[in-house]
């Protein structure tokens, strides 16, 4: 999986491309939490060009979204594919962290 982090206007976004599972979810979660840890705290991920997410994927979400909430961050997640937002559904993710359809729609939620 490649991670394409950029940093705009006080907002980190992470370009996800490939699968995220247990493989790739370390590196991941490691490269995230780094950055609310050096300040951010407003995170967008963008799942544009990811193919398939896996509970290990998600489980760095949940983690990513519990630790910004405790510094009074947010979290956006935008341009998912139909399999890949079912997933999220699936799991009852969709009903407590905001899913917008694209990198813009995300960037003016903040």
């Amino acid at each position: 999986m490649d991670i394409v982090e950029v940093k705009h206007s006080g907002v980190s976004t992470f370009k996800l491309q490939g699968r995220l599972d247990s493989n790739t979810s370390q590196s991941f979660e490691k490269r995230l939490l780094d950055a609310i840890s050096d300040g951010t705290k407003n995170v967008i991920i963008d799942f544009k060009e990811l193919d398939y997410i896996s509970s290990a994927g998600l489980r760095v979400i949940l983690k990513a979204t519990k630790t910004l909430k405790r510094q009074d961050g947010k979290i956006m997640l935008c341009s998912m594919q139909d399999y890949v937002k079912e997933v999220f559904e699936i799991a009852g993710f969709d009903s407590f962290l905001p899913i917008v359809p694209s990198l813009d729609d995300a960037f003016k939620a903040f």
